[in-house]
């Protein structure tokens, strides 16, 4: 049967339609769903109709392949494992990094940024495909104050915990509607209220911003939603479990992400970037002298290079003197370019403000810390871990 991995060549190979997968596969629909949300099968939308799905054909091949003469299946390895003594086992449906590759509910993160929205990516990792959260959104008329884009997001954040209720005995659409409701009114308060655009359309307009480029903060803010565990995911589905509004839970995950190790790096890769622009290769040169790294290249998480990072600069078409500072910064420390610095010089590619790469990196984490609310509160086990009293006994 011909289906769409029907071409011939190794790229038409790579992407074929669900009817092809479950053939080569033999085993029904919902065994091929299973397989992507456990990150054993890739997918990503069809670049001819996003309502369907394409799936790698080589994660195919490797699980329809027939076992030679006396050899065995190979063990399939659950991502969890029975936490240890002081570890907090939490439950996550949403992103999975697998292979070098980041998945967000089984569909590689850089084959969605090329073509979904925002509201589409969101809609995705709040396991939202039948109900449309966004639909119908309006302004809201008395918008957050504040100087900075920061100050904004988190005056609107902080207001809306404050209104709404906890999300007991609501259903997950109407959980799902509300936390909708919130990303609505941030991106009003960091670009100003205006046409019920995109999110990046109207972040582009705030941020005064070409429309043609605009697409380029659309693929940032898709790739930066969600990755692995960390203390933000943490307070954020601590929070939801405690019954906390979306709004609520993931203020706490947001403020738990401005003082970690993540947010501190990018502030130095932004200062080093302004500090390039001007010598890239010795200003490269300065900074493994003093430092033995320079700032935004390399990633203990991916060693083999983070391919959002590839994906951002390719899209960014970045001008001589930014393109620079990536080949003299790889070639002084001998690591690729992080998200870090790739957010950095898209900042400064579209003239966004200063901290406009720490702005682009809240927002899109927000899509993904109100998804681990929603999880949290519609679909989460309790969080098991135990607080351990090691103090002063009583009277000593």
């Amino acid at each position: 049967m011909a289906g769409v991995g029907a071409a011939t060549g190794p790229a038409a190979e790579r992407w074929i339609g669900r009817s092809e997968a479950l053939e080569r596969l033999g085993v029904k629909t919902q065994t091929l769903y299973a397989y992507v949300s456990r990150g054993r099968i890739a997918a990503r939308p069809d670049p001819d109709n996003p309502r369907r799905s394409q799936y790698d054909a080589g994660d195919i091949a490797r699980l329809s392949a027939p076992l030679a003469p006396g050899e065995t299946p190979p063990p399939f390895v659950p991502f969890e494992h029975a936490p240890a003594r002081g570890e907090a086992l939490i439950r996550s449906s949403l992103s999975l990094v697998s292979q070098g590759r980041l998945f967000y509910r089984g569909q590689d993160v850089v084959e969605l940024s090329k073509t979904a929205t925002v509201e589409d990516a969101a809609r995705l990792l709040w396991d939202s495909p039948g109900h449309n959260p966004f639909a119908g959104l309006g302004p809201r008329l008395d918008s957050a104050g504040g100087v900075t884009a920061r100050t904004r997001l988190f005056a609107s954040l902080a207001r809306r915990a404050e209104e709404d209720a906890s999300t007991a005995g609501k259903t997950p659409d109407q959980v799902k509607a509300q936390a909708a409701s919130v990303l609505n009114e941030v991106v009003d308060a960091v670009a100003g209220p205006g046409p019920r655009l995109f999110f990046h359309q109207r972040l582009g307009r705030g941020w005064k911003v070409l429309e043609r480029d605009s697409v380029i903060i659309r693929q940032a803010l898709v790739l930066i939603m969600d990755h692995a565990m960390n203390p933000s995911v943490i307070a954020t589905r601590a929070a939801a479990g405690g019954g906390a509004s979306p709004a609520g839970a993931a203020l706490a995950g947001l403020a738990t992400f401005t003082a970690s190790p993540k947010a501190f790096e990018l502030a130095r890769t932004i200062a080093w970037v302004i500090e390039a622009r001007r010598d890239a290769r010795g200003a490269a040169q300065r900074r493994m002298e003093a430092d033995g790294r320079v700032p935004g290249f390399g990633d203990a998480a991916w060693p083999e290079g983070d391919p959002r990072a590839a994906a951002l600069l390719e899209a960014a078409h970045l001008p001589p003197d930014l393109a620079a500072i990536v080949r003299e910064g790889e070639a002084a420390s001998g690591v690729k370019a992080n998200v870090g610095l790739a957010l950095a010089l898209v900042a400064r590619r579209l003239d966004l403000p200063r901290d406009g790469a720490s702005d682009m990196l809240l927002i899109g984490r927000l899509v993904g810390l109100l998804g681990h609310a929603l999880d949290q509160a519609t679909d989460g086990s309790p969080i098991a871990a135990r607080l351990r009293y090691v103090g002063p006994r009583p009277g000593a």
